[in-house]
């Protein structure tokens, strides 16, 4: 028997059988799985989480795959970490990193891919395909490798190199498209009926927002069950946030926080914003942002299929969304190194740029508690990085990522 009780389409409420493979409703909205919060809050207890295993899974029970049917490489339970430096010198008391940059492959992607692939082995699919910008990529790439599956993978060709290089590595098909993430999706759109893949592009199947929602479960355990109050989170499709919004909703009816909420916060890349206007245009949806360009390839969606979903979150907890330029997220990057050890991708620093932003205009005050999520490792972003660390020598040595040789 499934663990989830239905699935329900966020759109128009109907309700879908689980235990099927399932991608989009029939009206075209995320399927989102639910379960018996009820029956699950006499069975488990907030003080039986600590006696699980240091990942994701500590939240079996709000998870939809079978015990038997779990694929892992010991995602989730990240650590975070308090600010020594860069929050008091923005003038901020209380900032902690999540640093989803731990993760397997190097990205919180591993989370919802961990999810979705044991679903894959549970309902016995056997090809999958994704869209990626790149770091979904690797992580489908490792999971399907774990499990024995066919991973298919569309990313942009400027995709940058080192989520190329993992995908071959872990032996999946990898396809580069001329274009962006949507057109990667739209290749796998009218293949993927031939082919035989199933689609697992963000939030046309119901579990990657599964495994990504751990992150609410994970922040809110880590500060004593007591939510912070502001989440900054990148935001390219923006799964995570919605995962997270989900996420303090059970934790609400299992009876372990009250109803307070975070302010949700998007932060989004001056070169790709769609969320952000739709915001500040006071839209349901957004439109697709003609053009996007950004170095932070996580964060060029042009059209988030969850854009409503993500701006209800924001709107509902009072948060903001906010862009921020892309030197803005290598200077912020460099600072969140060089003051706190950590090196993140610049989507995740591109959150150490709108907090700046947030304090100096006053829509936070020093005193809140916020959590900013770094989302990924800046290791796979070595040609973003470069651009302010060039190397002056001439030859082999010039080269970025060239081999070591023997002199």
């Amino acid at each position: 028997m499934p663990k989830a009780t239905h699935l329900q389409c966020s759109l128009c409420n109907k309700r879908v059988e689980a235990g099927i493979p399932a991608n989009l409703c029939e009206c075209g909205g995320p399927l989102v799985a639910h379960y018996d919060l009820d029956r699950i809050r006499q069975r488990w207890r907030r003080r039986d989480v600590a006696s699980g295993p240091a990942s994701m899974w500590r939240y079996a029970p709000v998870l939809p795959p079978a015990d038997d049917a779990v694929v892992s490489l010991g995602e989730g339970w990240t650590p975070l970490l308090r600010s020594r430096r860069l929050g008091p010198r923005l003038g901020a008391e209380a900032v902690w990193i999540k640093d989803e940059g731990l993760n397997p492959t190097g990205s919180f992607k591993a989370r919802g891919l961990s999810c979705a692939v044991s679903m894959c082995v549970e309902l016995g699919i056997r090809k999958a395909a994704i869209p990626s910008a790149g770091n979904a990529a690797s992580a489908l790439a490792a999971y399907a490798a774990a499990a024995g599956m066919e991973a298919h993978i569309f990313m942009p060709r400027d995709v940058p190199q080192a989520n190329y290089l993992e995908c071959k590595a872990y032996g999946a098909h990898v396809t580069l498209v001329d274009g962006l993430i949507s057109d990667c999706a739209r290749v796998i759109e009218e293949r993927a009926p031939a082919e035989g893949w199933f689609n697992l592009s963000t939030l046309k199947e119901p579990y990657r927002i599964e495994g990504k929602k751990t992150m609410g479960y994970e922040v809110a355990e880590q500060l004593g069950w007591e939510l912070p109050d502001a989440i900054f989170y990148p935001t390219g499709g923006g799964v995570g946030l919605i995962g997270m919004w989900k996420a303090f909703d059970e934790m609400e009816r299992l009876g372990w926080i009250g109803s307070r909420r975070p302010k949700m916060i998007v932060v989004q890349a001056e070169g790709c914003q769609p969320v952000v206007r739709a915001f500040e245009e006071h839209e349901a949806r957004s439109r697709f942002f003609e053009d996007a360009r950004t170095l932070a390839a996580g964060l060029r969606v042009p059209k988030p299929l969850g854009d409503f979903l993500i701006l209800r979150a924001v709107r509902e907890s009072g948060g903001t969304a906010i862009a921020v330029s892309d030197e803005e997220m290598l200077d912020a990057g460099i600072q969140l190194a060089s003051e706190e050890g950590i090196y993140a991708a610049p989507e995740g620093a591109a959150c150490v740029a709108a907090l700046a932003k947030l304090l100096a205009c006053g829509f936070l005050k020093p005193s809140d508690r916020m959590v900013l999520f770094n989302t990924g490792s800046g290791l796979k972003y070595p040609e973003a990085y470069a651009t302010r660390f060039p190397r002056t020598a001439s030859g082999e040595q010039d080269k970025l990522g060239g081999l070591i040789t023997p002199r």
